[in-house]
């Protein structure tokens, strides 16, 4: 059952263009010229209830306005883009019982009151039952660790610490879909493997719908199976994580450890990348030959202990999409 659906939504913004100096403000008040920008641009998709999608775009891509649609803080210029049944912007009130909202860059903590009265402030505005509302904060706290810090004051919080705090209250009143916009941005690799954990358990355990925007790739690779990824406006891709590595992952890393170090190698179709002595790293382009074939030769040739081989990461594969877009744009 798909508990969002997009069809053919676009929202143009519009300004009007001010003239310089005192005969252009002038002019500015009788001529009413303006340019516009297409931001979304008949993006269709559908997420189904439970799902964990990542949304990603390069920056001025159209995300965060899509993010603001489906929210209802924006009205999409036409379209269709219903969530849970609603068209957003006209049951905002209705929609925001229904979900949470975490943005990394924007805290819905009161900077000088403990966590815990932050706390007790979400109940009230969203009138969560005490028992509800007890359960839900105890499997929080549990999950993201937050007990020795909720008496605190917001001020003192490291950035990690408030982080999970955001998420925390954004889980509350049981949304049935999370909203995340950079959720571990600044954090450092300890505070992130806390945050997609948890993130992860409440999606597989509560079936929470994630939509998750982010320019940390790695948050898409260990939480979110799908991608949806558009470029100035345009959706460019929406499927698997593992299918676009197979489609367009074109490099794979292929490691061997050596019983005692053969020196420089050069092996055609390879690139050495990192030496290390027993531990060589090559770059096999895909298509070239198997890794099979390519380990057995070398084999043939040199004492091997140990192979291991390695896709392309997300990274890689998300750069090499865009350089197509843009390649493709050129010649266009």
């Amino acid at each position: 059952m798909s508990i969002i659906r997009v069809n053919e939504a676009v929202k143009v913004f519009r300004q009007y263009r001010r003239f310089p100096g005192v005969i252009g403000s002038l002019r500015s008040l009788i001529t009413r010229e303006y340019t516009e920008h297409t931001a979304v641009n008949g993006i269709s998709f559908e997420i189904r209830e439970g799902e964990s999608v990542g949304y990603l775009g390069t920056n001025g891509a159209g995300k965060s306005t899509m993010i603001k649609m489906m929210t209802g803080i924006l009205v999409p210029t036409s379209g269709v883009l219903q969530v849970m049944g609603n068209t957003p912007h006209t049951s905002r009130k209705k929609n925001a019982q229904e979900i949470g909202v975490v943005f990394g860059q924007r805290s819905q903590l009161w900077w000088d009151l403990p966590v815990e009265d932050s706390f007790d402030l979400h109940k009230h505005i969203y009138k969560i039952e005490n028992k509800r509302f007890h359960d839900n904060l105890n499997y929080c706290v549990e999950i993201l660790g937050i007990q020795e810090f909720i008496h605190k004051p917001v001020r003192q919080l490291s950035l990690g610490q408030r982080m999970r705090v955001e998420i925390a209250m954004a889980l509350l009143h049981e949304p049935r879909i999370l909203f995340l916009d950079e959720p571990t941005i600044g954090l450092d690799l300890f505070a992130k493997d806390q945050i997609r954990n948890f993130l992860k358990k409440v999606n597989s355990e509560r079936k929470v719908t994630i939509i998750l925007t982010t320019h940390d790739l790695k948050d898409i690779e260990e939480i979110c199976p799908r991608m949806i990824i558009v470029n100035k406006g345009d959706l460019v891709y929406d499927g698997k994580v593992s299918d676009l590595r197979t489609q367009i992952g074109n490099e794979r890393k292929i490691t061997i450890d050596f019983r005692h170090d053969i020196g420089n190698i050069d092996f055609p179709g390879t690139i050495l990348v990192k030496d290390q002595g027993l531990r060589k790293t090559f770059v096999l382009e895909r298509g070239k030959e198997s890794a099979f074939e390519w380990v057995s030769k070398i084999a043939e040739k040199y004492p091997v202990e140990d192979v291991s081989l390695e896709d392309s990461d997300i990274e890689s594969v998300i750069r090499t999409l865009y350089e197509n877009l843009e390649t493709t744009s050129i010649n266009e």
